[in-house]
């Protein structure tokens, strides 16, 4: 039998869940790649990731969304319906639970009009956290709403529990197709992206909670040779005393988000890298319409 007589199967997965509930962490697990903004701190990912992975004959385009949160400024509004696009465009919802949380994020999670007639999976994330007697409680306290899900996995990114099984699952509810993009690809987003991704995540892991939300990464070129990629970007903050913060004492704390930043570039990229960080001030970025156009958020 030919491959051409393989039915294939090709689809795209939201996959959601509250601030923080370990999206990103799972799909660089899934993907072996750092492809996801990780950050400990809630509300890191801001726009919609397309993360593609072949499993069998099945090409699996996870949506990586910012998490389900309350509106608040206006970028939060954007992260918002991102999120709610991101599961209205799908073929199927993936929520992330973690196994310490109540059901209250699922609960209001049913009760968005865009998890209405769409089929979803939940994850139970964060498994490893727990004794395995909370976890069949957990499990059991799910069951009430066993008539909404399709299937509920335990998964565990530290123990590398789950990954085959959550892929196969997927798989069962991908609609027949050709494959929707080149099979080599990891990502539908461009290297400008994913380079900014990596500089927004040195500035979250680097500085106190204030900064990485009122900041942002433009790319201003890349110049590109066989042996190393030389990158000038700006960092745009909305106060003169956060540029004084980024900048820190003689340059240090700049420094060592460079630093931090460049290592991550050349972890992805295979090359040597050369960072040029540059901290400029833009009043009020985050509550500006045309602003946020500027920034590619368009809202």
């Amino acid at each position: 039998m030919s491959d051409n007589n393989i039915d294939t199967k090709a689809g795209f997965v939201a996959v959601v869940g509250r601030p923080n509930a370990g999206k990103s962490t799972l799909l660089n697990h899934i993907v072996g790649e750092k492809l996801a903004m990780v950050s400990k701190k809630a509300q890191a990912t801001r726009k919609r990731m397309n993360i593609i992975v072949m499993h069998k004959n099945n090409q699996i385009i996870f949506v990586d969304t910012p998490g389900i949160h309350k509106k608040e400024r206006l970028l939060n509004q954007f992260m918002l319906d991102e999120a709610l696009k991101a599961m209205g465009d799908s073929d199927l919802i993936l929520f992330l639970a973690p196994a310490t949380d109540k059901l209250t994020e699922y609960e209001k999670f049913l009760a968005l009009p865009q998890s209405k007639n769409l089929k979803h999976i939940i994850l139970l994330t964060k498994m490893d956290h727990i004794k395995q007697g909370d976890l069949l409680r957990k499990l059991g306290e799910y069951q009430k709403y066993q008539d909404r899900f399709e299937a509920i996995i335990p998964f565990s990114v530290n123990k590398k529990i789950g990954k085959a099984q959550l892929l196969d699952e997927i798989s069962k509810y991908l609609p027949t197709s050709p494959f929707l993009y080149d099979t080599e690809i990891l990502t539908t987003d461009n290297i400008r992206d994913i380079y900014k991704e990596l500089i927004r995540e040195a500035i979250f892991e680097n500085l106190s909670d204030e900064i990485p939300y009122e900041s942002d990464v433009t790319i201003e070129k890349i110049d590109e040779s066989d042996h190393m990629d030389k990158i000038y970007a700006t960092i745009v903050v909305e106060k003169e005393t956060q540029k004084g913060i980024i900048v820190g004492n003689r340059g240090e704390t700049i420094k060592r988000v460079g630093k931090s930043a460049r290592e991550e570039i050349e972890l992805f990229s295979g090359k040597k890298i050369y960072l040029n960080l540059f901290v400029s001030v833009k009043k009020g970025w985050s509550k500006d319409r045309e602003s946020l156009e500027e920034f590619g958020y368009i809202v």
